[in-house]
């Protein structure tokens, strides 16, 4: 590790690492920097975090093999859940932390890597049609899965997550997406009128009074 001084024992330097409190205070003050200005708007009725918006607008290197921020719920309402398969788990496992933190980026509450039973396929094959037919040789597929499930989400930021799923897929791994669209609650006396709207309609068409 590469200190201060230029010393090394063989391993790469940690300059990527965040600095301590300290550490960060003293340069601060010593440097100032202008405040961070993102293009994040703040929706009516919703509260943004300073200091999330500013961890989140700030370049941290080597964030990605950090595990990602889980936003919290606010009323568990499932929106949408995706499925990632692959024939080897490193690859699942890749995939679903890129998720992961991209979830995080847009402001996603999401549940945990979910492990889906893995999927086994055998097959029993001849070695040789005549001097070897008693001979046979196996091969075996495994198909591993992980799920993701997003939660109170708006449709149009659950649609870039899927967008951007998608652009940067990773060779090998498949991906299925669930969503779930819900109607606007509508009143009884809103139903009532719609029903009564209907009837006139159809009466004008038949020509019935």
């Amino acid at each position: 590790i590469t200190d201060k001084e230029g010393s090394s024992n063989g391993c790469g330097s940690l300059d990527f690492l965040p600095e301590s409190p300290a550490v960060a205070e003293s340069s601060k003050s010593s440097n100032p920097e202008p405040p961070v200005v993102t293009t994040v708007k703040a929706l009516r009725g919703v509260r943004i975090d300073p200091e999330e918006r500013q961890w989140h607008a700030t370049v941290v290197h080597g964030r990605g093999v950090l595990d990602p921020y889980r936003h919290p719920r606010t009323h568990g309402v499932a929106v949408a859940s995706i499925q990632f398969r692959a024939h080897f788990s490193e690859l699942v496992q890749l995939a679903t932390h890129f998720a992961s933190h991209a979830a995080a980026s847009l402001g996603i509450p999401i549940s945990g890597v979910v492990s889906l039973p893995t999927r086994r396929t055998l097959w029993t094959v001849p070695r040789g049609p005549f001097a070897h037919k008693k001979s046979q040789e196996n091969f075996e597929r495994r198909v591993h899965a992980r799920a993701i499930k997003a939660f109170d989400a708006d449709d149009e930021v659950v649609d870039r997550w899927v967008r951007y799923l998608e652009a940067h897929a990773l060779p090998g791994v498949g991906m299925r997406v669930v969503r779930w669209h819900r109607l606007p609650v509508v009143s009884a006396a809103r139903i009532c009128s719609l029903s009564l709207v209907g009837c006139g309609l159809e009466q004008r068409r038949t020509g019935r009074k």
